[in-house]
């Protein structure tokens, strides 16, 4: 397994959720961190947690969204830290009225302009570095929903995370040659904030039967350790209580 120690990682959705847990599994390896999302004051206090435990971290605000925003983070890495070993693509939203009765295009637009496209902006802008270096690890958080189509997730979600999936594969296609490998994390139910954005809330008791944001942590430091001739090209992580299993199980004579 390979030794992460100074090596470097821009996390994006760091301030909660699977970010959150990332930036602390990888702190904790030793690696120096930016870390990016939107709110800033999240942010901080996941790179204080970061530096509290003797880790290194800085923040970089940013709406991945925007191209020229995302690109000029890239470009502060390539300046200040020299350069990029990990970057672990956790930015993600959805909406509440997610399903084909209920969706506006606005809110098509934004699912598919942070998931998606912010996923891309972030991928083009890294790869000329990371070309340079001839190493480099690409993580970008798909979904269960990636996978499997369902009602409860909504169209936009899951036309994005399939988008994410066939683009993180074309990334092993066209850039493996380069020493590059991505990885499309595929999670079941994760017990973070976007759970709050559910049509029909989620128990207490669910989420605590969910994977939690730790162990996504976990699951992204062990990719990350894996030597470079190895590309995991997509992983799923879910629950053991799988709420979709269960109802399956249901149908099931006894």
């Amino acid at each position: 397994m390979r030794d992460l120690k100074n090596k470097v990682a821009w996390i994006t959705g760091a301030g909660s959720g699977i970010g959150a847990g990332a930036a602390l599994a990888l702190a904790g390896a030793g690696m120096r961190l930016v870390l990016s999302g939107r709110r800033e004051a999240e942010l901080n206090k996941v790179a204080a947690q970061v530096v509290a435990a003797g880790g290194q971290a800085r923040v970089a605000v940013l709406d991945v969204a925007d191209a020229d925003a995302a690109q000029a983070v890239a470009d502060g890495i390539a300046a200040q830290e020299g350069r990029l070993d990990v970057l672990l693509n956790s930015a993600g939203l959805n909406i509440k009225a997610r399903n084909w009765q209920h969706l506006q295009r606005a809110a098509w637009d934004e699912v598919l302009n942070i998931d998606l496209n912010g996923t891309f902006y972030t991928c083009h802008a890294v790869l000329p570095m990371m070309r340079a270096q001839r190493d480099g690890l690409i993580i970008n958080v798909s979904s269960w929903a990636g996978r499997h189509v369902s009602a409860m997730t909504g169209p936009a979600y899951s036309a994005a995370k399939f988008g994410v999936n066939a683009m993180t594969e074309s990334l092993n296609i066209e850039e493996g040659r380069h020493g590059i490998r991505a990885t499309a994390m595929c999670p079941g139910e994760v017990a973070t904030p976007i759970l709050d954005k559910r049509p029909i809330p989620v128990s207490a008791e669910d989420r605590a039967r969910m994977v939690q944001s730790d162990d996504c942590g976990e699951l992204v430091l062990f990719l990350a350790r894996l030597p470079a001739h190895v590309c995991i090209n997509d992983v799923t992580i879910s629950p053991t209580w799988n709420r979709g299993y269960v109802a399956q199980a249901a149908t099931i004579p006894a």
